[in-house]
């Protein structure tokens, strides 16, 4: 593991909104937390019947019922402003196990490229590399016993072999197909895995770290047919696909209760921290049309493609409170590593996330380090209507680039989160500015850039029409549906 001393730059973030300061009981002194990660796949920021903010009505579903998380929520905090590293899974899914960018890694979408395009979308490395240390090997070699289920959609081998003791192999997409009533997308049997390997680990004395990849929401038609029917009338009503969503989401609700129920029956709440989180936004993302919330969907950098449910209970976090400090998926090592008592000298030297342990730990307040101050977004593909673009995040702003034009949209997302205001004209200094920051920012990460096509003819039909969306071929391994979008 590279021991080099890491670059470190003070992050002004905002102040926690807190709403009631009950936090859990901290473990005994020097003993090292346990860690739940769960990250559903295609969830949306307002995918829940929780609100993510306590200003914006529409961070919250008016169709879906998610009465555990909501349970989750007065016990822990929110952050408003949390992001997925990618706007599809396994760019995701790789950036949190590495701490780094999906840009620095080369891996930025998930199904395959679009051809016949004005741009030429880049090569991308399609499988972990060996050489990448995980969070799994992070806390394994910090004396955590470790445990990853569900969907791995990485490769490499699968996680036995990059730092999970447990694991169920090197599954993508297709796992979820194979699982009906009464275990629908085998939700309830990794709950089960996860509750028996947690007290295995218990029994022992050993700290654990556990990573639930849920499979829903894909496979949203194996939903159990009791849940189906308390959606009968939405089906009924033309929209049966919308109706399959809600009740996958309950489904996968009353999973996230069966974990949070085993942790408290094997009396450790008070010493593990357990997080829940989405891979990336929820499809249907094509237009803007999101009502009185987010601009945009999966495939996109518009905030309904990357901002994405986040609460945290554990040791000193907050009860019932939100937080407006910006975090992203790539944060989660260096923060697993901070609970684990992991120095940051024994960390990667190129990990680009920063810890949040100590907003946390202070209530909201404090500073993340990260080697540099902006957050950085790239997808340099043709996906669900949208063309290849870049973002960059610093303070509250945040600037959209497309790469077929050069052209650029400026947003404040603290006054305009749904950014349907584009400040790039009334502001050209600041978009200027932030334009300078992305492209070095690409640049220093060694970033793939689309190029021009020299077959491109204006008004031909491209291969694989953006907005199709769905490859149907099911097992197969790129296969990237969108199950999301129902509010």
């Amino acid at each position: 593991m590279t021991t080099s001393p890491r670059l470190r730059i003070g992050v002004r973030w905002l102040a926690c909104l807190v709403a009631l300061a009950v936090p859990l009981s901290a473990p005994a002194r020097g003993a090292p937390p346990n860690i739940v990660l769960m990250l559903a796949d295609d969830q949306g920021w307002d995918g829940l019947s929780v609100a993510m903010a306590p200003d914006i009505a529409g961070s919250s579903s008016r169709v879906f019922h998610t009465p555990r998380l909501e349970a989750f929520a007065r016990q822990g905090t929110r952050f408003t402003d949390a992001y997925a590293p990618g706007p599809v899974c396994s760019p995701s899914r790789i950036s949190i196990q590495c701490g780094r960018t999906p840009a620095a890694l080369h891996w930025t979408k998930a199904a395959p490229a679009e051809t016949g395009r004005r741009l030429v979308e880049p090569r991308l490395v399609k499988s972990i590399d060996g050489d990448l240390v995980t969070v799994g090997e992070v806390l394994r070699d910090a004396g955590y016993a470790t445990a990853h289920y569900g969907k791995w959609h990485i490769s490499g081998g699968g996680p036995g072999r990059h730092g999970y003791d447990e694991h169920d192999g090197d599954v993508g997409n297709e796992q979820a197909f194979k699982f009906t009533d009464p275990n629908p997308v085998d939700l309830f049997g990794m709950a089960d895995r996860a509750a028996a390997f947690m007290k295995r680990a218990r029994d022992a004395g050993t700290p654990f770290y556990v990573q639930l990849s849920w499979n829903a929401l894909h496979a949203a038609e194996n939903a159990r047919a009791a849940t189906k029917a308390k959606y009968a009338s939405l089906a009924a009503g033309g929209a049966a696909k919308r109706a399959d969503v809600a009740a996958i989401t309950e489904d996968l609700d009353e999973a996230v209760g069966r974990v949070l129920d085993a942790i408290d029956a094997l009396g450790l709440g008070g010493e593990t921290y357990v997080i829940y989180t989405s891979d990336n936004g929820a499809g249907g993302g094509g237009g803007r049309g999101r009502g009185e919330g987010l601009s945009g969907g999966k495939g996109s950098l518009w905030e309904g493609g990357i901002r994405v449910p986040f609460i945290v209970r554990g040791p000193g976090v907050t009860a019932d409170a939100f937080c407006r400090v910006p975090i992203v998926g790539w944060d989660f090592l260096p923060t697993f590593a901070e609970w684990a008592g992991v120095p940051r000298d024994r960390l990667p030297a190129d990990l680009e996330g920063g810890s949040f342990a100590g907003v946390l730990a202070a209530g909201g307040t404090g500073v993340v380090e990260r080697p540099r101050p902006e957050v950085l977004f790239h997808f340099p593909h043709y996906q669900s209507g949208h063309t290849p673009h870049s973002a960059v995040r610093l303070g509250d702003l945040k600037l959209i680039e497309f790469h077929e034009d050069h052209s650029r949209k400026l947003f404040d997302l603290v006054r305009d989160p749904g950014e349907r205001d584009d400040l790039a004209a009334a502001r050209p200094e600041e978009a200027e500015r932030l334009g300078l920051l992305l492209a070095e920012r690409l640049a220093l990460v060694d970033a793939q850039l689309p190029t021009p096509n020299p077959d491109f003819r204006e008004g031909a039909e491209p291969d694989g029409k953006a907005g199709r969306g769905k490859r149907r071929q099911r097992g197969g391994r790129d296969r990237d549906d969108s199950e999301g979008g129902a509010r």
